[in-house]
This record gives structure tokens, C-alpha cells and sequence, in this order.
């Protein structure tokens, strides 16, 4: 079974080793029919610290690798 990957931003960087990374997903609401955003943040193992707030990135799925930790920075993505 493939890993999932998202993309995001870098909100926070604090940490050593583990950025958040608040990922944004759109839909369409099925009454109203109209687009809508949520967003939920992920926090996501960065061995060496390359990563600052504002950064893309894209996270990949892992094995836990602490508490909260379930994701690994793969690379950063261009940004538009």
C-alpha cells in the first residue's frame, strides 16, 4: 500500500527535529454547494533542522516516531 504524501506550509519550527506542517484541503460542501476549506496541522519529522516557518514542503506518511509524530519531511515543494 502506497504512503500517503501531503503538501503544506511550515507554521512552526520550535522544536528540534519536528516542524508543524498545516495542510489545507478544499470541497465542495455537499448541501450548500460551495467550496470550503479546512485545514489541520501535522507534525513531521526534519532531521536537520533545514526547514523555517513559510517553507512548502511535502510530508510523507511513517512509522511513529513519537507521540505526535507520524509524518517525514521528503522535500520541499516550489512555491507559485
Amino acid at each position: 500500500m502506497p504512503k500517503r504524501v501531503l503538501q503544506g506550509v511550515v507554521v512552526s519550527d520550535k522544536n528540534d527535529k519536528t516542524i508543524v506542517v498545516e495542510v489545507e484541503r478544499r470541497f465542495t460542501h455537499p448541501l450548500l454547494k460551495k467550496t470550503v476549506r479546512r485545514s489541520k496541522k501535522y507534525h513531521a519529522h526534519d532531521e536537520e533542522n533545514r526547514f523555517k516557518i513559510g517553507d512548502q514542503v511535502a510530508i510523507e506518511e511513517a512509522r511513529p516516531l513519537s507521540k505526535n509524530k507520524r509524518w517525514v519531511v521528503i522535500a520541499p515543494t516550489a512555491t507559485v
